[in-house]
Parts: structure tokens; C-alpha cells; sequence
């Protein structure tokens, strides 16, 4: 074993980082259990089934007219930046990604095949949360005095609770960096860099260079830029990805029942299988499946918001049921098809030197490998010298990890914009160079978080994730009031806190 002397910074941090991402999540220390129950994952699921109450059922009742939505949402019908549909797959474009290839593994690995119970159940409350967070974003927004609409958690936090709670949008905003830094880009990054080098042999450094290059041709044109890339990337690749993993599971139909009966066990139950997987509590399967459940559809996490604000209607209503759409389609689509492929699929694996029959099994493997590795198993022919289910789920990953960049570089956008006109003397100017700034920095991270250890990175999502979740929340939760007068109709609910400044924007 190493001594301290000899790990490296990452490896010295990782103890220290792993111990309070546990807390969070878990309520553990140093892998005793201090609380007995997941702090944070109990505080997004209250907050979930408190809106589903509140809205009586929403998310379920009006299901059938937020898929409507996909088709009436690709016109404009109000003011905005881009159309409906183009925030959604904005939004969209940041929540599918690494969370819903790698993530998905992960979560299986911490918390055994229950933890994808739990990760539905986050999905369903999220889309209440999603529904809150999108008609909010719609009810209150900034417009500059260029005449451009901008808005997010930090927008209905100033609009909607007023000036008192300043305090509040800039602690979210400061959890909004540190989180786009590290889950929008640092792991993002890796996982671009690690897949680059699988397929191609790419070394990691110079993958991160490549991508941080293609990004910035995108950011340096703004959200609508960005706007234009995911409305035309993102229903082909999910549309792709889906297809793909149907087949992959037909061809393993057999193994169904067996799937749903571990997923269903294990929520429930202590569980152990076969292979490199230790039996896990409940409360692992719960703080696993709600964490990378957070990952994967940022629901109640305060980002998605950010995107919808600028989509060109005048209807929170209808915003706000696009929003709870896009938690339906990346984790109760997306995550789950990702999820019946690795519990389903059958391959030559082994763990501890037996034969076993499934990748999340497979001692060896972690992360997206479990993933390339069902689909391999799936689909073992090769293109050259590569198998066409390691060829799928890694070109699924390149796509989802790149438009996801390409919006958490514009959620970062918003949260410094937003603390740097809370200074005296700020002006449209200021913003523009700072913008650009920002901008080289976030594709200067790409670069640097490629060669970067997952593990390390991995755990700090998980702390910055929650940095924007509990500002989020209590401003939900304190403007709950109004989004169930948004969601019966009444799109001026609610009091509108504004004040003339010379700064920007020009609402407070």
C-alpha cells in the first residue's frame, strides 16, 4: 500500500471528497452509517411527492397532452430566444448524458439492480419537480435591455420571493458552477476522452483537446447556437439509442422476468448476486438509484430551468409540461433501456475467476465498460477490429457527452452573469467580456478534466449536485403555491417583484 507521501493529489482527496458525497447521499462516514436514512435523497423525494400532491397527480394526468406538446412545440407562440421544442432539447441535451450510460452502471454497482427502482421513483416525482421547475422559468424571466429573454432558478428566486432572497439565487448560482465545472464538464470530459481512446486509440489529452475545440465553434454562437445544434443532434441520437438497446434486449427476451424480479427484489430487500457484486441494504439501493437518478434527469436540481426559459411561448403551463416530458424520455426511456441491457444481456463475464452470465456482474468491469460490455455481448460482429455493440454504446456516449458540454457551458453562462449584475456598474458590455471568458475557461476544463481520475470526479458531482438542489428546492417549495395556480390555468400567478436599475437586467 502506498504511503501518503506517495498517492497523488487526486488519490488524497478522493477519501476526504468520498466521505462527504457519502453523507449527502448516504448519511455515512468513513463507511459507518451516522444517519438512518439518505439525507438528501429523502429531501428530493419529500419535495417530489409534496408538488405530485400539490398538483394532484399532473404528471400522470396530463401526460398524453405534454406528447402533444412534442409536435405543437416546434412552432412559436410567444416571446422567447428559440421554440419550445428546441428548449426541450436543450434541456434535454444537458440531462442525456454520461448519467445514462455510465451512470446507470454505477448505480447497479453501488446498490445492486434495486437502485433502478429508485431511480423511476426519482423520475416520477422529478416530473412534478420538472413540471414546477418549467412553468416557473416561463412565469418569471428577465428579458435585457437588448430585448433578450433569459431566466432560471436564479430568475423566479428575484421575481417571484423579491430582493430579500438574493442570498439565496447566489448561493444557487455558486452551486451552478461548481456543479457545471465538475458534472457538466469534468465528467463529461473523462468519459468523451475515455471512449475517443477505446475507439480510436486516441490518447486522453488529446481527445479533451478535440472536443474542448468543437465546443467552442458551438458556444461561441450562444444558446441559439446551441439551441440549433440540440434540436437537430439530440431526438436522432436518443431515437438511435433506443432502437439499439430494443434489439439488444430482444435478443435476450428470455431474461426478462428474471430482470424485473432483481429489480423489484432488490429495491426492497438486502440483496446478493453472483459475481463482483456484495449484497447491498435498501438504503444503498435508494441512495444509488436517487443520486444517479438526480445525474441523469437533473430534476429539482434547478438546471433544466435555465434552458426553458427562453423557449418562445407565453404559457408556463405549457413549458412546464415539456419539462416533466424530458424526465420521462432520460430516465424512464433512456436510463431504462440502458439499465435492461446491462441486467438482461448474456456474455462470456467472470468474477473472481467464475464464469458469470451478465457485464453489471463482471468484477472487472466499472462504469460506462459494463455498458460497452452488454452491448458487445449483444451485438459481438466486428467493424475492424471493434464489436458493433462497444461501436454503439460508445458513439451513443461521444453524441450524449458532447450536446451535453455544449449546454452546461450556458448554464455557467447564466449563473456568472447573474452574480456579476449584482455588482454596481455592470452593463451589457461587461457581460459580453466576461462571457468570452468564460467560454475559453470552459473549454480549457474539457482539456484538463479529460486526464482526470473518475472516481474522484464522480464523487464531486455528487457534493455539487446537491449545492444547486437545496437552493432549488426551498424556492420551489416556497413558491409552490404558485405553480399550482400555474398548473390550473392562471399564468400571472403569483406576486412579480421588480425594480428599476441601471444595471442589468432591468426587472431587479
Amino acid at each position: 500500500m502506498a504511503t501518503r507521501s506517495e498517492m497523488t493529489f487526486d488519490e488524497r482527496l478522493l477519501g476526504p471528497v468520498t466521505n462527504v458525497a457519502d453523507f449527502i447521499w448516504g448519511g455515512t462516514w468513513d463507511g459507518a452509517q451516522v444517519l438512518p436514512f439518505p439525507p438528501l435523497a429523502i429531501v428530493l423525494l419529500g419535495a417530489g411527492l409534496w408538488f405530485m400532491i400539490g398538483l394532484r397527480g399532473y404528471p400522470i394526468t396530463n401526460f398524453w397532452p405534454a406528447l402533444t406538446n412534442l409536435f405543437a412545440g416546434r412552432k412559436k407562440s410567444g416571446a422567447g430566444e428559440i421554440s419550445p421544442f428546441a428548449a426541450l432539447s436543450t434541456a434535454l441535451s444537458g440531462q442525456v448524458g454520461t448519467g445514462n450510460l455510465a451512470g446507470v452502471a454505477t448505480a447497479i454497482a453501488l446498490g445492486g439492480p434495486g437502485a433502478i427502482f429508485w431511480m423511476w421513483i426519482t423520475a416520477l416525482f422529478g416530473m412534478a419537480l420538472a413540471f414546477a421547475e418549467g412553468s416557473l422559468a416561463i412565469r418569471y424571466r428577465e428579458t435585457t435591455s437588448n430585448g433578450t429573454y433569459r431566466g432560471g432558478p436564479m430568475s423566479y428566486i428575484m421575481m417571484g420571493l423579491g430582493p430579500k432572497w438574493t442570498w439565496l439565487a447566489i448561493f444557487f448560482c455558486v452551486g451552478t458552477l461548481i456543479s457545471a465545472l465538475v458534472t457538466g464538464n469534468g465528467i463529461q470530459a473523462n468519459a468523451v476522452a475515455d471512449g475517443l481512446n477505446e475507439l480510436f486509440g486516441i490518447e486522453e489529452w488529446l481527445g479533451g483537446l478535440i472536443v474542448a475545440v468543437l465546443v467552442f465553434v458551438v458556444i461561441i454562437g450562444g444558446i441559439k447556437s446551441i439551441g440549433n445544434v440540440a434540436e437537430t443532434v439530440v431526438p436522432f441520437m436518443a431515437a438511435a439509442y433506443i432502437v439499439m438497446a430494443l434489439i439488444a434486449i430482444a435478443l435476450n427476451i428470455g431474461d426478462i422476468p428474471e430482470t424485473f424480479g432483481r429489480i423489484f427484489g432488490g429495491a426492497f430487500n438486502a440483496q446478493s448476486a453472483s459475481g463482483g457484486f456484495v449484497g447491498a441494504a435498501v438504503i444503498l439501493a435508494i441512495r444509488a438509484g436517487v443520486a444517479r437518478g438526480l445525474f441523469s434527469n437533473e430534476a429539482g436540481q434547478g438546471s433544466t430551468p435555465i434552458a426553458h426559459a427562453v423557449a418562445q411561448t407565453d404559457d408556463p403551463q405549457f413549458q412546464g409540461r415539456m419539462a416533466m416530458l424530458g424526465t420521462f424520455i432520460d430516465t424512464i426511456v433512456i436510463c431504462t433501456m440502458t439499465a435492461l441491457v446491462i441486467l438482461t444481456v448474456e456474455g462470456n463475464f467472470s468474477a473472481n475467476g467464475q464464469p458469470v452470465q451478465h457485464a453489471w456482474q463482471d468484477g472487472q468491469l466499472q462504469g460506462f465498460a459494463v455498458t460497452s460490455g452488454a452491448f458487445a455481448a449483444a451485438f459481438p460482429f466486428t467493424v475492424g477490429s471493434v464489436p458493433l455493440g462497444t461501436l454503439v454504446a460508445s458513439i451513443a456516449l461521444l453524441l450524449f457527452v458532447f450536446t451535453t458540454l455544449l449546454t452546461w457551458s450556458y448554464y455557467g453562462e447564466r449563473a456568472i452573469t447573474f452574480i456579476y449584475d449584482r455588482f454596481p456598474g455592470s452593463t451589457l458590455g461587461g457581460e459580453k467580456m466576461l462571457l468570452m471568458g468564460w467560454r475559453v475557461l470552459w473549454c480549457v476544463a474539457i482539456f484538463v478534466g479529460a486526464t482526470r481520475e473518475s472516481d474522484l470526479i464522480w464523487r464531486m458531482g455528487d457534493i455539487a449536485n446537491g449545492l444547486m438542489v437545496l437552493p432549488n428546492l426551498i424556492a420551489l417549495l416556497l413558491l409552490s403555491g404558485v405553480v399550482f395556480a400555474l398548473a390550473r390555468g392562471d399564468r400571472t400567478a403569483g406576486p412579480t417583484h421588480t425594480a428599476d436599475t441601471p444595471e442589468e437586467p432591468e426587472e431587479y
